[in-house]
């Protein structure tokens, strides 16, 4: 109990702040019990972050409405195109229904009349087709960026040597092992794990009958040790397409499928492609 009295004795001690002005005027002094200064400093620190978040919040706000009114724009802009298109449309029917050129050359809108403003809506078609193409262009990009970005397993089966340093299982030297060996039965259809044209398809010395395919955006992959191939150079081919068998060709201590992926002329880990997390 007596610690507890101390320990307010001393929270509400009086402090004396002296306050020395640049000028002749005499210092100030201000007393203030000490529990009193530090409450001041917590409520300085406190309403300084709350200014700081309400700062954020209100640039993100900006940046977020600044995007909402573009997009809302965009889209205005075309229904307005839209409804011009309709609007055409109906009216050329009209024009049309009435069977002869003569009957529709007379009935005609004169072009003041504001009936239809042809170079008006040519001009909103034009900025409409050339948005889109420039979307589709984009998505089209992106799509071939996905499609050239290995992804998943060549074949189903069990890692037996991870990529990385290890002892060869041959002749018992450390080495860097540039890929991964996936153990299967021989004859097990290889896959495609990404969309590419063929680069190399034969017999490649320790490899054995090896697989090579380009994807663009900097991505080749590799497929060794196949029973045997069923692509040619220059062949596309499709993710997903079956483009060898599994086997033990080469330097080989028994069936499996040695699976390597470069990104810019560079061997890189295929776990985390292996994982669908490229």
């Amino acid at each position: 109990m007596s610690k507890i009295r101390g320990f307010i004795r001393k929270a509400f001690t009086p402090v004396t702040i002296m306050l020395i002005p640049h000028s002749n005027s005499k210092p100030f002094n201000l007393k203030m019990p000490s529990v009193g200064i530090v409450f001041s400093v917590v409520m300085w620190i406190v309403g300084t972050l709350y200014v700081l978040s309400v700062a954020v919040d209100a640039v993100e706000y900006r940046l977020m409405k600044d995007k909402l009114n573009y997009y809302s724009g965009q889209f205005i802009e075309l229904r307005a195109t839209m409804n011009g298109l309709q609007r055409a449309e109906s009216e050329f029917r009209q024009l049309f229904s009435l069977g002869t050129k003569e009957k529709v050359l007379e009935n005609v809108y004169p072009s003041d009349s504001g009936s239809l403003d042809i170079q008006a809506l040519r001009g909103q078609i034009t900025n409409t087709v050339q948005t889109v193409t420039e979307i589709k262009d984009y998505l089209k990009q992106q799509k071939d960026i996905y499609m050239a970005i290995p992804k998943g397993w060549p074949v189903t089966g069990q890692i037996t040597s991870p990529y990385g340093n290890r002892e060869n299982p041959i002749d018992g030297r450390d080495e860097f092992h540039s890929g991964v060996d996936i153990s299967v039965e021989s004859g097990t259809p290889i896959h495609a794990t990404a969309d590419g044209v063929v680069s190399f398809s034969g017999w490649n010395g320790g490899s054995g009958n090896l697989v090579g395919i380009e994807h663009g955006f900097g991505y080749s992959t590799f497929y060794a040790h196949n029973k045997n191939n069923l692509v040619r150079v220059g062949q596309r081919v499709k993710r997903g397409d079956i483009i060898a068998y599994s086997g033990s060709t080469g330097n080989s201590t028994g069936p499996h499928s040695h699976y390597e992926i470069w990104k810019d002329g560079r061997h890189v880990n295929p776990k985390q492609f292996l994982d669908g997390r490229s």
